[in-house]
C-alpha cells in the first residue's frame, strides 16, 4: 500500500483499455510479447473458437508447410488404401509382385489424380475404381484452389515489419529521468505517418480490492511522418507522469506492464499496418541507455542501420 502514495495524483486513469477493472480475475500480462491478447477462450467448441483461415495466415511459416505436406501425403494414403481395398486388379498398368509393390503404385497413381497429372501409365477400370478417381480429382481442384489461396494469403497480407527492443529503459532525459524503448523497421519497406500510444497497466489494491488501473503515458514525439531509421520512444517522468516517484525498488515490487500500440501507413501495400507489444515492470531496466544504431558508410555516401543492435543498451547511474 505504501507505493500507492507514491502514485502521482495528477495523473488521469483511463478507461477505455478494453482490458476491465476487476485484476482478481486477469491471469498474468494484458499483452504478450508479440503483441497477442493474452486471452483463451472457453465455453464454446473448438471448431467454433477458431477462425481457419485466420490461423493458417497467423501460423509460422515452418507449421504451414509441414501441414500442407502431411496433408497431401495423408490424403494420398488414404485413397491408395481404397484403391487397395477394391482390388489394384482395377487399376490396369499395376506390374508389381508383392504387395507393397503394388501398394506403392496405387499411392502413386492416387497422387496422379489427385493433382490431375494423369500420366496414363496406370488407368482405374471398373464403376467402383473410376468413381473413386472423379471424386478424388475433384477433391484435388478444391484441395490445391483452398492452398494456393492460402498461399497468396500469407504472401499478399500486410504485415508491420517493424522490431521493438527487448527491454524498455529508465535513463536521463534532460536533467531527469524518462521511460525509453526503442522500435526499428527491419525490411526494405517505405512507411509514414507513424502515430503510437503507450499505456500504463498496474494492478493495485485499493481497499482490498486488486483492480487494473491505466495510465497513459505522454510521449516527447508521438507521432512522425517516415519511419527510416530506429524509433526511440520517450515518456518523460515529470510531475504529470504516474511514475513520477517511483523508484527502482518500486519496479521490482509492483505488478505493472506498458502496452505499446503502434500503426503506420506502408506505401507498399497502401494499409495502414499495426504492431503491439508490451513490457512488464520487470522487463524494464532502471538506470541505462541505448547504444547508437546507425552510423555513416565508410564513403559517408549511405546512413547504415545497424539492426542488431536495437536492443544494446549500457548501464548508468541516475
Amino acid at each position: 500500500m505504501e507505493f500507492l502514495k507514491k502514485i502521482n495524483s495528477k495523473a488521469k486513469s483511463d478507461s477505455n483499455t478494453g482490458f476491465g477493472t476487476n485484476a482478481a480475475s486477469y491471469g498474468g500480462r494484458f499483452i504478450s510479447k508479440s503483441g497477442n491478447a493474452n486471452i483463451k477462450k472457453s465455453g464454446i467448441g473448438l471448431f467454433e473458437s477458431i477462425s481457419w483461415y485466420h490461423t493458417m495466415l497467423n501460423i509460422p511459416r515452418w507449421k504451414f508447410l509441414v501441414i500442407i505436406f502431411v496433408f497431401y501425403f495423408s490424403v494420398n494414403f488414404i485413397f491408395a488404401s481404397i484403391y487397395y481395398l477394391i482390388g489394384v486388379e482395377h487399376l490396369n498398368g499395376i506390374t508389381g509382385i508383392s504387395s507393397i509393390a503394388k501398394f506403392g503404385q496405387a499411392f502413386f497413381f492416387s497422387i496422379q489424380t489427385f493433382t490431375t497429372v494423369g500420366y496414363g501409365h496406370i488407368s482405374p477400370s471398373g464403376f467402383l475404381t473410376s468413381f473413386v478417381a472423379a471424386v478424388e480429382a475433384l477433391f484435388g481442384l478444391l484441395s490445391f484452389a483452398i492452398a494456393t489461396g492460402l498461399f497468396y494469403g500469407r504472401f499478399s497480407k500486410p504485415k508491420a515489419h517493424i522490431k521493438f527492443s527487448e527491454n524498455a529503459l529508465i535513463a536521463p532525459y534532460k536533467g531527469g529521468i524518462a521511460l525509453m524503448l526503442r522500435l526499428v523497421p527491419f525490411k526494405n519497406t517505405n512507411l509514414s505517418d507513424g502515430e503510437v500510444k503507450i499505456t500504463l497497466g498496474m494492478k493495485i489494491d485499493v481497499n482490498g480490492v486488486l483492480t487494473n488501473t491505466f495510465y497513459n503515458l505522454d510521449l516527447e514525439l508521438s507521432r512522425i511522418n517516415a519511419l527510416n531509421l530506429s524509433w526511440t520512444l520517450v515518456h518523460p517522468i515529470n510531475e504529470s507522469s504516474p511514475l513520477y516517484n517511483l523508484t527502482k525498488e518500486d519496479f521490482e515490487a509492483i505488478k505493472g506492464e506498458v502496452l505499446v500500440f503502434l500503426k503506420v501507413f506502408d506505401d507498399m501495400y497502401s494499409a495502414t499496418v499495426v504492431k503491439r507489444t508490451s513490457y512488464s515492470f520487470n522487463e524494464i531496466v532502471f538506470g541505462a541507455k541505448f547504444s547508437p544504431m546507425f552510423s555513416k558508410s565508410d564513403n559517408q555516401n549511405k546512413t547504415i542501420l545497424h539492426i542488431d543492435k536495437l536492443n544494446l543498451y549500457e548501464k548508468i547511474k541516475l
